[in-house]
């Protein structure tokens, strides 16, 4: 069983910039990384993910966030650039064999990192 363990979370000033990073205990070769965020009182939330070379994400960040791996086969890293209230959340990193918006189709999840915006 990989475990994925997220850091990089904190509290910012809107307009500010965060990096999100995902470490694996394990590799996993010819997987997508995703990254979701779910804020209080609302369902789970795709917003980046990559694969190979190929990514997407949300339509609430793009332009704004940009996901990234160091190599093939590497978790995805999230950097978040002029960030907003409305991004405060948890954000978790994800695992799966498709490179896809949906949540249930991940396989391996971190246990989340709180990133918190104020105006």
């Amino acid at each position: 069983q990989v475990q994925l363990v997220e850091s990089g979370g904190g509290s910012v000033q809107a307009g500010g910039s965060l990096r999100l990073s995902c470490a694996a205990s394990g590799r996993l070769s010819n997987y997508a990384w995703g990254w979701f965020r779910q804020a209080p009182g609302k369902e789970r939330e795709f917003v980046a993910a990559i694969m190979w070379s190929r990514t997407t994400y949300a339509e609430s960040v793009q332009g704004r966030f940009t996901i990234s791996t160091d190599n093939a086969g590497s978790p995805g890293n999230l950097q978040m650039d002029s960030l907003q209230p409305e991004d405060t959340a948890v954000y978790f990193c994800a695992s799966g064999p498709f490179l896809t918006r949906s949540w249930d189709q991940y396989t391996y999840w971190g246990q989340g990192t709180q990133v918190t915006v104020s105006s």
